[in-house]
């Protein structure tokens, strides 16, 4: 191989390199933290959807919690949909 091929062959494993640090492990971290709030939402917990509303974990299901936003009003919405608890920073 001469020069000029192993420039263009270290230049495609900086590029790869550099696209996963800067975007596939930023993404798969972010990934491992919100299973980690699904995983651990509890009943009372105050969380805000991605849709902006907020409320108080009444009941926990598999896929869905029961959301109480006022007085008897629950809704019920996706675990998926829930984007921080209150009183966690948001990152």
């Amino acid at each position: 191989m001469n020069q000029a091929q192993l420039m263009n062959i270290g230049s495609l494993v900086l590029f790869f390199v550099l696209f996963y640090f800067l975007l596939i492990r930023p993404q798969q971290k972010q990934a491992k933290q919100k299973k980690q709030l699904l995983e651990s939402l509890q009943p009372k917990d105050k969380v805000v959807t991605i849709g902006g509303i907020c409320g108080t974990i009444m009941r926990v299901k598999e896929k869905t919690v029961m959301l109480k936003v006022a007085d008897k009003v629950e809704i019920e919405i996706l675990k998926s949909a829930i984007a921080y608890k209150e009183g966690e920073e948001k990152e």
